[in-house]
């Protein structure tokens, strides 16, 4: 039988750009889409990103030594691109625009 092992890592603390916060103030399904967005990056789903960044995201989750960039994409709004970053150093998560980097 086997066992599937479970990958996790520290967020740090959980921030959001203003213009992401502002945003999902507004915008009840652009809301829904961050929080949702964020629960696959908490589940190591690193939403439209391409296979070696998805290796990388994998390997610093392995090894806590390197930063966990996501990016998350709405199929009905092309302008609703979330990134998802997380430190190095595991003291904070942020999302955010890509154009807010």
């Amino acid at each position: 039988e086997a066992v599937i092992m479970k990958k996790s890592f520290t967020i740090g603390q959980l921030v959001a750009t203003r213009g992401v916060h502002d945003l999902m103030q507004e915008d009840s399904s652009f809301s829904y889409f961050a929080q949702s967005a964020f629960l696959r990056y908490r589940r190591c789903d690193w939403g439209d990103i391409c296979e070696s960044d998805k290796a990388q995201n994998d390997s610093a989750v392995a090894n806590g030594d390197d930063r966990i960039l996501a990016e998350y994409r709405h199929p009905d709004h092309p302008d609703w691109r979330l990134w998802i970053i997380t430190e190095w150093d595991r003291s904070a998560t942020t999302l955010l625009f890509p154009s807010e980097y």
